[in-house]
């Protein structure tokens, strides 16, 4: 899901075992409300702007934030795969929900005096995030690459042109619904469902385009119309058509 002025990058091949997606972007409008909904995914956020650079954690989001606008001179969005970013990160996922935390407050000295210098261009980002990537990468037990792969099957089948129920992922992976949602949200940072109803709504996003509500809850598998509106408003704030209309709630501090 890209929003106005961004656009995307091939993720180098030293970062597929950890990145989903890379996008860039510049110059937003200070008067315009940023709409950020909610995100299943950890993402790591690379920013200069007057008197701000350097490199932020955004935790999985549960449910929309609006922000007012801010005159960013560029930044740079990596977004972790489901299941990698407490293996990346060093901590839970659980931990960063719904926070924004410097990224040299979780890396040791070599990646805080990483991450503390002034912003390069993105291929020299990306290039030394692989490095550190694969360092990582190299330390990690069998154990922990297989619970990682067991998480990001999860994620898939949750959320994949067929989705199924959390019950149903779990018997399929060979897990009690218990023993995944453990899993599942230490890995990612949220629970099985909510994971799976905020990766839906962000479908309906991404399609919200001529209002045809009815369709795009079949379409995205809601039991029905009212299904979609309930779960649009509870994790979006307003209801599917205020949003499409423009009617969003009033922006609040953004601590990102």
């Amino acid at each position: 899901m890209r929003t106005r002025g961004e656009r995307g990058l091939p993720v180098p091949a030293g970062l597929r075992p950890w990145v989903s997606d890379i996008a860039v972007g510049s110059a937003a409008d200070p008067a315009e409300v940023m709409v950020h909904p909610p995100d299943g995914a950890t993402t790591l956020v690379y920013r200069r702007a007057p008197g701000v650079t350097g490199a932020v954690v955004l935790g999985p989001r549960t449910r929309a934030t609006y922000s007012a606008g801010k005159a960013w001179v560029s930044w740079l969005r990596i977004r972790l795969r489901p299941g990698r970013a407490h293996l990346m990160l060093g901590v839970p996922a659980r931990e960063l929900a719904d926070r924004c935390v410097p990224l040299a407050e979780l890396w040791d000295a070599a990646g805080a005096a990483f991450t503390d210098t002034p912003v390069p261009e993105d291929e020299r980002i990306l290039r030394r995030l692989a490095a550190a990537g694969a360092a990582r990468l190299s330390a990690l037990s069998h154990a922990d690459l297989a619970r990682a792969d067991l998480v990001s099957g999860a994620a898939a089948s949750l959320t994949g042109s067929r989705p199924t129920g959390v019950h149903a992922t779990a018997g399929r992976l060979h897990l009690s619904e218990r023993h995944l949602r453990a899993l599942f949200t230490d890995a990612v940072g949220l629970a099985p469902k909510r994971y799976a109803r905020i990766a839906r709504v962000r479908g309906v996003l991404a399609r919200a385009r001529d209002g045809r509500w009815a369709r795009l809850a079949s379409e995205a598998g809601y039991t029905d119309q009212a299904h979609l509106t309930a779960d649009f408003r509870d994790l979006m704030g307003v209801p599917p058509a205020a949003f499409l209309a423009g009617h969003v709630p009033a922006p609040t501090p953004c601590s990102a």
